[in-house]
């Protein structure tokens, strides 16, 4: 018998197509990249072939007796428990897309032309860099136990508003973010629209806003700790602290403490202190163009 597509092998099997992919997938026979599946080596060694058609485009096709609910099929999942973005999209009800800008702002992929690069940070979570063999276009798989990634879950919850609802979580972001806040009161307003603790941090973001520098306040780290950051640059993956207190013995731990962090995750970070804050347009420019970004 003639091989036949994904599609129709599901119809021989009375599953959804969706089911059949996933399968496939799970076996770690094919791979979501962007929008298309793409064939394994693994898919290869089982039969499946790449098809082109006018109508249809590039499609797979498999031997219609094809095995993937024994051993083999168990194996391979043991071997290859990886996922893709697009599948983890799934999981978490946002587009491939959503899933790798949102790795990317976390420091976890870059991008990379068509597609996507793994980080020291990203690798060090377990990430697996791979490249379609068709178009050579990088793409990243995750362990399935990096859903369950606090920073992951933290900034999934973000994005989607429904801050005590994504994964199953049952906290009340606006009770955390309440008791941060009565912690930490932020009583300046910046450009932006930014709420802020102090004036010196008020400057330096204005001085990114109108620099037109994207930036978030109080990013918290993508590390175990509780840790946050002053700001945060996404286009470089920056993460810029403003020191002060010099003073202060109990600060100067807390940041020492802090600098340790950045040290022991590789994370980029830019050191501003009070001296600098009236010189901005000095400082700033030399030392995000260190990491690739023009003020100017």
């Amino acid at each position: 018998m003639d091989k036949v597509s994904t599609t129709a092998l599901s119809k021989l099997r009375s599953i959804s197509s969706k089911s059949m992919f996933v399968q496939l997938e799970a076996a770690g026979w094919i791979v979501r990249l962007e929008k298309s599946w793409e064939l394994t080596p693994s898919g290869r060694e089982q039969g499946g072939e790449v098809k082109q058609s006018d109508k249809f485009g590039s499609y797979i096709i498999w031997p219609p007796q094809l095995n993937i609910e024994g051993e083999v099929a168990i194996i391979a999942y043991e071997k290859e428990d990886l996922h893709s973005a697009a599948n983890i999209g799934q999981k978490v009800e946002l587009s491939a897309r959503q899933v790798n800008a949102l790795f990317s702002e976390l420091g976890w992929v870059n991008r990379h032309r068509k597609g996507w690069q793994l980080t020291e940070q990203g690798r060090a979570l377990g990430g697996i860099q791979k490249e379609s063999l068709k178009t050579g276009i990088p793409y990243v798989l995750w362990p399935s136990a990096f859903i369950s990634n606090l920073s992951f879950q933290r900034s999934l919850k973000a994005l989607k508003g429904n801050l005590g609802q994504a994964l199953g979580l049952n906290e009340s972001m606006s009770g955390e973010a309440a008791a941060f806040r009565k912690k930490f009161p932020a009583n300046y307003r910046a450009l932006d629209g930014h709420q802020l603790r102090s004036k010196p941090e008020v400057l330096v973001d204005n001085w990114l806003y109108l620099a037109g520098i994207v930036h978030a306040y109080e990013r918290h780290l993508p590390v175990e700790e509780d840790e946050y950051s002053t700001f945060y640059i996404p286009a470089g993956k920056i993460y810029v602290e403003l020191w002060g207190h010099e003073g202060d013995l109990g600060y100067q731990k807390i940041k020492q403490q802090k600098l340790q962090i950045y040290s022991k995750y590789g994370l980029t970070l830019i050191e501003l202190h009070e001296g600098d804050i009236m010189n901005l347009d000095d400082v700033l420019p030399r030392l995000l163009l260190k990491h690739g970004i023009e003020a100017y």
